[in-house]
């Protein structure tokens, strides 16, 4: 049976490890320095590592790295030296040649990288990508996506809150350019402004970006931390406990046949008339379904067996990396940006 060690006994850490027992594999050992991630192992009848070493030599037969983003670059790079698949939490690094290191190392010695965007295995994601692969919505035309939540004031208590590379563009859109690449493709080009105005920090607060896509797709991205409202994915996606859910949606895709709205799955269409004058009728995508961090995890362990490719490579965690870089660097330097991988 296939033992997967999660190195990292944090918020997320803890959730991969429910995961990986509700979905029947077998945990191998939590890796993790604190005392307290002991209590972790013990409550899942596990070995307990203090460092990523031990837990190594102990031969695991896969780890999911759910460390501090700073370390998933040396983490992973001890994990490829040592033979043994990995799945890194998102973002794969922090520092764009680290993630390019790793994934060619990686890949030179054949040893499987992961990248933990689980949200692209959610049952409507994955509905929404076969439908517009099937030209449900005709020619793609243009896209939005929105991240408009409030961080409370005490968030930013914590000193790194406050400091460059924490703000909302780095921290929360990853998931939604990810999101976007795996259902609108690469990314041609970014342009982007940013502000800091509503608490001055040496952050951003709020961005907005013009993505234009290599199919010519021109997509429109708004992100703040600032903003009372339930337009997430955090709130609509469902997928973390931790969030108050609520009812709307948090990105939209058009075509010249039909749009869809999601995550609620919402696919309209006017029926093929193309007419505006026309009615225009709703459907609804599959929603629900597993957890997307047992599916993940499910994928990963199968990927180790070798009886699946992986749902997000290391190499796909690298492009959504590099497109998230350029807009971070469009809104720093005001120029037209494209992203280096």
């Amino acid at each position: 049976m296939t033992a997967i060690s999660v190195a990292g006994a944090g918020l997320i850490g803890r959730r991969h490890l429910e995961a990986l027992r509700l979905a029947g594999i077998a945990i191998h050992s939590v890796i993790d320095p604190d005392p307290a991630a002991a209590e972790v192992a013990a409550a899942h009848g596990v070995p307990h590592f203090t460092d990523l070493a031990a837990g190594l030599a102990a031969r695991p037969d896969g780890i999911i790295l759910a460390t501090p983003n700073a370390h998933h670059a040396e983490g992973a790079l001890a994990c490829i030296a040592a033979g043994v698949p990995v799945l890194v939490e998102k973002p794969l690094t922090t520092d764009l040649d680290d993630a390019i290191a790793l994934v060619g190392a990686g890949e030179a010695g054949g040893v499987p990288v992961l990248t933990g965007h689980h949200r692209r295995h959610l049952p409507v994601i994955q509905a929404a990508r076969t439908r517009i692969e099937a030209g449900a919505l005709g020619t793609l035309v243009a896209a939005h996506a929105m991240f408009w939540l409030a961080k409370p004031d005490d968030y930013f208590d914590t000193p790194w809150r406050r400091a460059p590379g924490a703000g909302p563009i780095y921290v929360n859109l990853i998931h939604d350019v990810d999101l976007l690449r795996f259902l609108l493709g690469e990314i041609a080009s970014v342009r982007a402004v940013s502000s800091n105005r509503v608490r001055g920090n040496p952050i951003e607060d709020a961005a907005a970006a013009l993505v234009t896509f290599d199919s010519g797709v021109l997509c429109t991205i708004q992100v703040s931390d600032a903003i009372v409202a339930p337009w997430s994915f955090e709130f609509t996606g469902h997928d973390n406990p931790a969030y108050p859910p609520t009812d709307q949606s948090a990105m939209w895709i058009g075509g010249t046949l039909g749009s869809l709205a999601l995550p609620r799955g919402e696919e309209w269409s006017d029926g093929g008339a193309r007419d505006w004058w026309q009615p225009i009728s709703r459907t609804t995508l599959l929603r629900g379904g597993t957890d997307p961090l047992l599916a993940q995890v499910r994928n990963f362990a199968d990927v180790i067996l070798g009886r699946a490719t992986p749902v997000c490579s290391g190499r796909e965690g690298l492009k959504s990396l590099a497109a998230l870089i350029a807009i971070k660097t469009a809104a720093e330097t005001g120029e037209t940006v494209t992203p280096r991988v």
